[in-house]
């Protein structure tokens, strides 16, 4: 037992180091690089940028829908934001030379995470599209101040650097929320 937490560690500890490909890969899953500062992989970036722009997006249009008026204006700006970052990070991967694959759909865990929230309503729900956009944005400014620190394509470094400031400010907006009542 002891012998397959150390491999498994070494493995973890490799790919955050920037050693293999796909080793960094579950280095990038399991939250190890972001523990340590590591920069994500190109198309871990656009992975996990896309798909954050798509659960924000679709949980803001559920909160548009069930959450009370400073929450659905709150939505409305992150529909229309994430709307113009989301394209514009297509853009610039289609536009460059590389062979990135763009999501199409939620990984397991935002799905999972979108999946409650329909099931939620009223205060139950608010508390929680406001607990999940704050988790959201950290995530979001954590991954993009990595990108723009160390990332290894210029085009989605730069698009990183650009749209960080941006993140921030809904980090910001996510976590006064609950402050404006």
């Amino acid at each position: 037992m002891r012998t397959t937490l150390t491999a498994a560690a070494c493995l973890l500890l490799l790919g955050a180091a920037g050693m293999p490909a796909h080793a960094q890969s579950v280095g990038e899953k399991t939250g190890v690089n972001s523990l340590m500062g590591v920069a994500p992989t190109a198309q871990d970036f656009v992975t996990q940028a896309v798909i954050s722009d798509m659960f924000e997006d679709q949980t803001s249009k559920l909160a548009l829908e069930k959450a009370d008026e400073k929450t659905k204006a709150f939505a409305k700006k992150m529909i229309e934001d994430h709307k113009k970052t989301s394209d514009e990070l297509k853009s610039v991967v289609q536009t460059g030379d590389m062979k990135l694959n763009l999501p199409t759909a939620l990984d397991s865990a935002h799905q999972s995470k979108l999946d409650k929230l329909k099931s939620l309503s009223g205060n139950d729900f608010t508390k929680q599209y406001h607990d999940d956009q704050v988790t959201a944005h950290k995530n979001a400014t954590d991954l993009y101040k990595r990108y723009a620190e160390s990332g290894d394509n210029a085009a989605l470094k730069a698009f990183a650097i650009k749209t960080k400031p941006h993140l921030d400010e809904h980090l910001k907006m996510a976590q006064d929320l609950d402050n404006k009542k």
